[in-house]
């Protein structure tokens, strides 16, 4: 059974590539899907189809459920009820409100089931945070909608998933953050999320020291030996596959990564070095504890890219057609 529900997409920073690569994203998957639809100003787009010289047009629906039936000849932008005027490359604290409500409007249509599922296009958090946004990004704002107290960000590519323990934290914070606690929690929100969403029945989770060669037995650093190995115990008596602390360095060559199917990692460039460096353009950014799927291309505003139609959608259109398969397992799953 294929989903008749659209995956949604928010409009992210204006001022940024969102636009122009879900412009362009619709150029390859309008012939053969999944369908998705853009919520939005549909003027702002229009305007932003012209100049960028992207030949895509563009059809204002009032439901989600009009989607499927223009996508093929038009991409669908659900009008966000907002006026947008925005500069490329230029991005202004004026259209944070417009950024927020398509979030926070996004979020209410796919808990409803309007939508299969989210794909977030990037924000400009500086200039969310200077309008009076709370939160240090995407994630915790999600997590706050949908009332959920620990989200789990998972960067996943073709050949490697990856899980930050601790994400955007100054290195010397760490320790003191990466409790056995954590640790096990993030662990089992990965692992559930792979067998619900991912269709893993039993998932191998690798987990990552903190320390240069997993603190050799506590001669480099403690953490491994008093943190992470009892954490590894308590999981596997949970019934988790997961093996390590393993030293980082050795954990995501192609022989390694042959043995897991994701890795998490104590620290944000454990965990996005090499996911990055093996997928730059294809990596997604899903977002693991929510009770809908969110997927994310994994990639910022660009801002000095902005508005030249040169960015590319690769990332999304990875976002959008891993978001549709992950929502119709979920709509498999779900109680009829």
């Amino acid at each position: 059974m294929q989903s008749t529900l659209p995956v949604l997409l928010t409009m992210g920073e204006p001022a940024g590539i969102g636009g122009e690569i879900a412009l362009a994203a619709w150029q390859r998957l309008c012939a053969e899907g999944p369908v998705f639809c853009l919520l939005d100003d549909p003027e702002r787009v229009r305007r932003l189809a012209a100049a960028s010289g992207l030949d895509t047009p563009v059809a204002m629906i009032s439901h989600l459920a009009e989607a499927a039936a223009v996508f093929g000849v038009a991409l669908p932008v659900l009008d966000l009820g907002h006026q947008v005027a925005a500069t490329p490359g230029k991005p202004s604290s004026a259209t944070a409100t417009a950024v927020i409500a398509s979030i926070t409007h996004a979020t209410e249509l796919v808990r409803k089931g309007a939508a299969a599922a989210l794909v977030t296009n990037p924000i400009q958090k500086s200039v969310l945070t200077d309008a009076g946004f709370a939160f240090p990004g995407h994630t915790e704002f999600l997590a706050h909608l949908a009332g959920v107290e620990r989200p789990v960000m998972m960067l996943a590519g073709p050949d490697l998933r990856v899980v930050p323990i601790t994400i955007h934290v100054p290195l010397r914070a760490v320790p003191d953050l990466l409790t056995l606690d954590l640790v096990v929690k993030t662990a089992v929100i990965t692992a559930d999320a792979l067998r619900r969403q991912f269709g893993l029945a039993k998932p191998r989770l690798a987990l990552a020291g903190l320390n240069p060669h997993a603190g050799e037995s506590g001669t480099i650093g403690t953490e491994d030996r008093d943190v992470l190995a009892p954490a590894v115990a308590r999981l596997r008596a949970l019934g988790i596959d997961i093996t390590g602390p393993h030293p980082a360095d050795t954990l995501f060559h192609a022989e390694a990564r042959r043995r897991y199917d994701v890795a998490l990692c104590p620290t944000h460039d454990q965990a996005l070095i090499p996911l990055k460096t093996l997928a730059f353009d294809e990596g997604v950014n899903v977002t693991l504890g929510l009770p809908f799927v969110r997927t994310s291309p994994d990639h910022g505003t660009a801002l000095d890219i902005a508005g030249m139609g040169i960015a590319r959608p690769d990332s999304l259109i990875v976002a959008i057609r891993l978001a549709a398969i992950l929502g119709q397992h979920a709509q498999e799953r779900s109680p009829s």
